[in-house]
């Protein structure tokens, strides 16, 4: 009988860890040239030079479903984690954003955005059903907690 529940609870365990490690999204390069500024805010953003950034929130955190592919056009942006931002520049214009993240399936939605000398900040997140884009214009809270993201490959 202990052994029995000996071999339920490393079970368990293992069950749980490969759920919370099979929501992984791999990684994909970016087309796209980011800008790197020395003082990021609402002052140095604008006129072409649009942050990105991940607005999830803890509960797809905890379990690796936070991880965005991006698309702009067709052209990659690569993967922004949670708490991850990056800064690119864009023309003015209407650009089709493509997301995706995997929670147990993959989630894609697609975005229509006009980006014009004002569009500052972009918060994208994924959702329990899809994605969810917004033209913010303002940094997130606690934005000292952001880190740019890194290349990855």
């Amino acid at each position: 009988m202990i052994i029995l529940k000996k071999n339920i609870a490393h079970l368990f365990l293992i069950f749980s860890a490969l759920s919370l490690t099979s929501c992984a999204l791999r990684s994909i390069p970016s087309d796209y040239s980011s800008v790197r500024l020395e003082t990021v805010d609402t002052n140095t953003l604008g006129n072409g030079k649009v942050l990105i950034y991940n607005g999830a929130s803890i509960l797809h955190s905890m379990d690796n479903t936070a991880r965005l592919n991006v698309w702009i056009d067709d052209k990659s942006i690569g993967q922004i984690r949670t708490k991850e931002y990056l800064i690119i520049d864009l023309k003015n214009g209407n650009y089709d954003f493509k997301a995706l993240h995997i929670d147990m399936v993959n989630m894609r939605s697609t975005h229509k955005v006009e980006i014009n000398d004002n569009t500052k900040v972009i918060r994208i997140e994924p959702t329990i059903t899809s994605n969810k884009l917004t033209v913010t214009n303002i940094l997130p809270e606690n934005f000292d907690k952001y880190t740019y993201r890194a290349d990855r490959k």
